[in-house]
């Protein structure tokens, strides 16, 4: 019986022949039961997009953390529709390969079903992403159904949901594991076709992933899940705000950026730049 290859087989072989594959939601959900871990990252424009992309990362988050890390807020929540719509559009012109997903901000989905469909409607139309992001479990998921009923791909995101900030008390763990396991099954039910799970133990988050059909994308959640998620700017080295305990940086770029516009500066106070080989004859 003639099987379809893993994500990254497909991708390694179309990267050979100079053609981008794209990845799509069906192959990122079949992922899980091919044992393919899956790596994403978020972007906030073009041009990280197309470098991200380029680096061969599975999907692009368009995070309503760009409140914090592009609009420099202490949380998301004051993200609007319309902030999301551009960004996201940002995303989606620079990306040929990854699946883009964009956030659902505070309040673009709580208040019906009917609200949630609308605004996703927009994402789609307007931004042009392939999928959506819905915080919450159970509370989420008459708007989840609603979402997807209208064939608007959602994934979902449990365990510690920042968009709740208020009512945890702050950015804490999350360790109610029957709380945890009734918010996944919910979400799934509802047709989630994969679903973040942040700031939860190692072990809970690996009962989270036996337990459902869908794949589960960590973040601090150790290495159960059947992928992984960061923020871009923290694995870079760009946000000095925060450090959280599950963020590796694999470089540190705000430094290096700093030097860089440091010497130009001196260069330029200094009449050493530009030099002859800068002008035009």
């Amino acid at each position: 019986m003639l099987t379809s290859p893993a994500p990254a087989d497909a991708v390694n072989q179309d990267r050979a022949n100079g053609v981008p594959r794209p990845m799509t939601v069906p192959e990122f959900r079949a992922a899980k039961s091919r044992g393919m871990p899956l790596a994403m990252l978020t972007a906030y424009d073009c041009t990280m997009a197309r470098i991200l992309d380029a680096a061969g990362v599975d999907a692009l988050l368009v995070g309503d953390s760009l409140g914090m890390v592009v609009q420099g807020e202490t949380n998301s929540l004051g993200v609007t529709m319309d902030e999301m719509v551009y960004h996201a559009r940002l995303v989606a012109h620079g990306a040929q390969r990854a699946l883009v997903i964009a956030d659902m901000p505070f309040m673009s989905y709580q208040v019906s079903p009917s609200q949630a469909l609308e605004n996703a409607g927009r994402l789609i139309k307007e931004a042009r992403v392939h999928a959506v992001k819905v915080e919450g479990g159970q509370r989420s998921a008459s708007a989840i159904a609603a979402i997807v009923a209208a064939d608007i791909p959602v994934m979902g995101h449990i365990g510690l949901t920042p968009q709740s900030v208020h009512r945890l008390g702050g950015f804490r763990v999350q360790r109610d594991l029957d709380r945890l396991l009734e918010d996944a099954r919910a979400i799934e039910k509802a047709g989630v076709f994969a679903m973040v799970v942040e700031c939860v133990p190692a072990e809970i988050a690996q009962k989270i992933t036996a337990a459902v059909h869908v794949p589960t994308i960590g973040i601090g959640a150790g290495a159960g899940c059947d992928g992984q998620v960061l923020v871009t700017h923290d694995i870079l080295g760009l946000f000095e705000d925060l450090h959280p305990r599950f963020v590796k940086r694999y470089a540190e770029l705000g430094q290096a950026i700093r030097s860089a516009a440091s010497e130009y500066c001196a260069e330029v106070r200094e009449r050493r730049f530009p030099g002859p080989e800068h002008a035009f004859r």
